[in-house]
């Protein structure tokens, strides 16, 4: 493997960890590797290996093509899903919140996550401490989200860095969205599409985006249960 493009793969696992949240001593056990072994791939001390990308792929579900080329999505097209999720009493795990992720005018994030929104918690593998469980209306992104789903989401800690093709939950003046954002031909704009192809794409200025969540799990509730 070139310097150049182990320079880059190492740039998408740093990518990786400021998404989780992680440190690196935390990174290394998600992953199984020895914490001193992670700090020279990422110090580009020693040479990434296969077998180290693969740990990365199956340990956090990770496309390899968007790892090894930037192509594809981090996570593929279709977040992860669950066959069941049931909130539980108590104070671990990802808190559940009783709002939907696309309704209501906007409001602040300390408004929509306040503790009084809380109905529970999950307990779920290889999701962030930082997730925030919302519920999802709508079949604008059927078949991956459908009606009645609920969605693991976190803060980015820079609007303005969005990784294109990624699920975002999408705060705007009036109202929040559930949307892929993909990139627009002017750079003071962006599209939003919906995965349901009944729904036309909509193009919205990045200045009128006042918060961007990112979807990163989708938790299905069977309801045949």
């Amino acid at each position: 493997m070139d310097t150049q493009k182990n320079s880059e793969i190492i740039a998408r696992i740093k990518y990786l960890m400021r998404e989780m949240g992680v440190r690196q001593v935390q990174f290394a056990e998600r992953i199984g590797v020895d914490t001193s072994n992670l700090s020279k791939y990422l110090n580009a001390h020693m040479p990434l290996s296969d077998s180290f990308l693969n740990r990365l792929v199956v340990n956090l579900g990770v496309s390899k093509e968007w790892l090894l080329d930037g192509t594809d999505l981090p996570f593929g097209k279709t977040p992860a899903r669950t066959d069941t999720v049931a909130t539980a009493s108590g104070t671990t795990g990802t808190p559940v919140y009783d709002v939907d992720a696309t309704a209501g005018v906007a409001s602040g994030r300390n408004e929509l996550f306040s503790n009084e929104n809380i109905v529970g918690w999950v307990n779920l593998p290889n999701m962030s401490p930082h997730c925030r469980i919302v519920r999802v209306s709508g079949d604008s992104m059927a078949p991956v989200i459908m009606d009645g789903d609920f969605v693991a989401v976190r803060e980015l800690s820079n609007i303005n860095q969005i990784y294109w093709g990624q699920i975002y939950v999408v705060q705007l003046d009036d109202f929040r969205l559930v949307k892929y954002l993909r990139r627009h031909t002017d750079p003071n704009m962006v599209v939003l599409r919906s995965e349901n192809p009944n729904y036309d794409d909509m193009d919205v200025r990045r200045s009128d985006i006042h918060e961007l969540l990112l979807v990163q799990h989708v938790l299905h509730i069977n309801s045949r249960l």
